[in-house]
């Protein structure tokens, strides 16, 4: 079937997609196939569950025919008529080989987001031209985040915020109640507030249990001198948010004051270390000389960050093996922990977009131990 023509429209997705072109000039590519669905909402706006994406290397508005072309299938006719009103349209159901077919030339694909069977369909149906693997393109692109997106994650950790400073209110943090029902509620606040949905399964974790980074809740009761961390976010517009907040419930005790000012003290230092220019490595080991130097090194288990935005987990990661160097507009997260098996854990995280002037945080929950503190730590 032939594509639809419609007008060319300006926009945040065709100046992405113009950006890409430039990427594929400088690999000697003809055009890109693009599979992998967040990339192609990421491209164009399209959020249907079947399509692919042929983004020619050459400029459409002098192309003298729409290169460019969205693929989906009949389901999504009227949605891909609405979301991508500046785009061809094809409807075909195997979206990627009907793109290919017929084409010549360098065409590259994202090997990470293609199983062997499917390259060998798009093999198939590509006869005459030249398929080249070509990895993370897109993904270059998506680790500097445009003003749109740092707009929708501001929104999705406001909501995040919003549920935590309403559970703190109703007394949602008492003994008695058990980590399931303090995720739920959480998840359940953040819908009424404008989540989608939660960004990940939340994260509650009560006493000897908040020495386990990626704790699963369960009904284990809350009880008085417990510390209580909770790791949850917010999908607004496609986008995540991540936080990560210890609190105590009851009257804390003095080591646990003490380990919580450790992390918030490596949790500053992180955030200060975010600087464009400035290696993530470099930023892990601002955070975890803090917290080598007290002696717990060994319990904090895993890297500083990662990038967040349409998947909870992206470019650039933040950790003592990443080889990423900030640029301003990357959103990405500071979180140290340290866990002491048997007794409890601490970790404090934020989302904070990196700015010429250094990093904003987005998450705005105090970072006190107590939760009636409204005084950051």
């Amino acid at each position: 079937m032939e594509p639809t023509r419609p007008e060319r429209a300006p926009g945040g997705h065709a100046r992405r997609r113009d950006a890409l072109r430039d990427l594929l000039r400088e690999a000697g590519l003809d055009a890109l196939l693009v599979t992998d669905l967040i990339n192609v909402r990421y491209l164009t706006g399209f959020t249907g569950s079947n399509a692919a994406l042929l983004v020619h290397a050459g400029d459409d508005a002098d192309a003298g025919e729409d290169r460019t072309v969205l693929a989906t299938d009949g389901r999504y006719t009227t949605q891909a008529a609405a979301q991508t009103p500046d785009l061809a349209v094809l409807v075909e159901r195997a979206c990627a080989p009907a793109l290919l077919a017929g084409r010549d030339g360098a065409i590259g694909f994202d090997s990470a987001h293609v199983t062997v069977d499917g390259h060998a369909d798009l093999v198939a149906a590509l006869e005459h031209g030249d398929l080249q693997r070509a990895p993370g393109l897109v993904e270059t692109l998506r680790a500097v985040k445009d003003s749109g997106e740092i707009d929708a994650l501001r929104q999705a950790c406001a909501v995040a915020d919003a549920a935590l400073a309403g559970m703190i209110a109703n007394q949602g943090l008492r003994a008695g109640r058990t980590e399931r029902e303090v995720a739920r509620e959480l998840e359940e606040r953040m819908r009424e507030a404008g989540a989608e949905a939660p960004s990940f399964d939340t994260i509650v974790a009560a006493g000897a249990h908040a020495a386990i980074p990626h704790h699963h809740p369960t009904d284990a009761p809350l009880a008085d001198g417990d510390l209580l961390t909770m790791d949850f976010g917010a999908l607004v517009d496609g986008y995540h948010s991540d936080m990560t907040r210890t609190l105590v419930v009851g009257t804390p005790a003095d080591w646990q004051r003490d380990l919580h000012d450790l992390v918030a003290e490596a949790a500053a230092a992180g955030r200060a270390a975010l600087q464009p220019g400035v290696a993530t490595r470099d930023v892990d080991a601002a955070a975890r000389d803090v917290i080598a130097a007290a002696g717990f090194g060994e319990q904090f288990v895993h890297g500083l960050g990662h990038g967040v935005g349409l998947v909870i987990h992206e470019a650039p990661a933040v950790s003592a093996t990443a080889t990423a160097t900030l640029e301003a507009g990357m959103t990405v997260t500071v979180e140290p922990g340290v866990y002491l098996a048997g007794r409890g854990g601490v970790r404090i995280e934020d989302t904070l977009v990196v700015t010429d002037d250094g990093a904003v945080p987005l998450t705005q929950s105090p970072r006190g131990l107590v939760p009636e503190s409204r005084d950051e730590t």
